[in-house]
């Protein structure tokens, strides 16, 4: 596998406060990455500069080898890095199926021929398990079925990596469990994943690379079940004796 996303010593200042410090992570392609830490240790500023939501304020952001660091979010989307929110933002007075034909129609698949975007829908839907409520409006769904729709809504773009912040928050344990199996279908596709969870179980399951930071640092990246028993990654769960 080579590396399809990278972050080369980026760091990231909001004023004096720094919130990512020369940080270099690099994701091989067809790989899912899972990434924990401490609320405010930076991970959703990490995926936000992946995305093109945010600007380093130093370092390179690379994608398929070519410097991106400058592109914006929607170029990105059109290039192939899709993601989801932490809190689902659908279209509400759309249906299900109109949601994500936006993301078909305005992301990668821009210039696709109609037959290739409606089959691009169907995938999504189909993928996603939400086929049966194409037709529902979107302001109908409950939460894990929002959830289902920011999934399918990126799929739509057909990205060569999705990029989930805290896809399972809110969620019940069955409804996280059924999530839970909706990417690992995902990743049967060859889509290379990025997680960022506080549910660190289900991202067990999931990935086969995990990378704890903290103040914005890299602490680990490696084998998840290595990087979760390390003692400098337990004491920011548990905390010091």
């Amino acid at each position: 596998m080579t590396e399809l996303l990278e972050l080369v010593g980026v760091s990231k200042q909001f004023g004096t406060l720094t919130v990512l410090e020369n940080l270099n992570v690099a994701i091989k392609s067809g790989s899912a990455l899972g990434v924990v830490g401490p609320n405010g240790a930076g991970k959703t500023t990490m995926l936000n500069i992946l995305a093109g939501d945010l600007a380093p304020s130093s370092g390179s952001v690379l994608f398929e080898g070519a410097d991106v660091t400058s592109v914006p979010s929607h170029q990105r989307s059109r290039k192939g890095i899709g993601r989801t929110s932490q809190i689902p933002r659908p279209f509400e007075g759309l249906t299900v199926y109109e949601n994500i034909l936006v993301g078909a129609t305005f992301g990668r698949g821009k210039l696709r021929k109609s037959k290739t975007i409606n089959q691009a829908c169907g995938f999504a839907l189909e993928t996603t398990g939400m086929t049966s409520k194409a037709n529902v409006v979107a302001g109908q769904l409950t939460l894990l079925e929002r959830k289902r729709l920011e999934l399918a809504r990126a799929l739509a773009i057909q990205p060569s990596v999705l990029l989930l912040d805290e896809i399972a928050g809110g969620l019940t344990e069955m409804e996280v469990h059924d999530l839970v199996v909706t990417i690992k279908l995902i990743r049967t596709t060859g889509i290379t994943l990025i997680w960022i969870e506080h549910i660190v179980h289900a991202l067990l399951e999931v990935v086969d690379q995990l990378l704890a930071i903290d103040y914005g640092r890299m602490l680990m990246c490696g084998d998840p079940k290595s990087v979760m028993a390390s003692p400098e990654v337990q004491s920011i769960y548990l905390g010091n004796e």
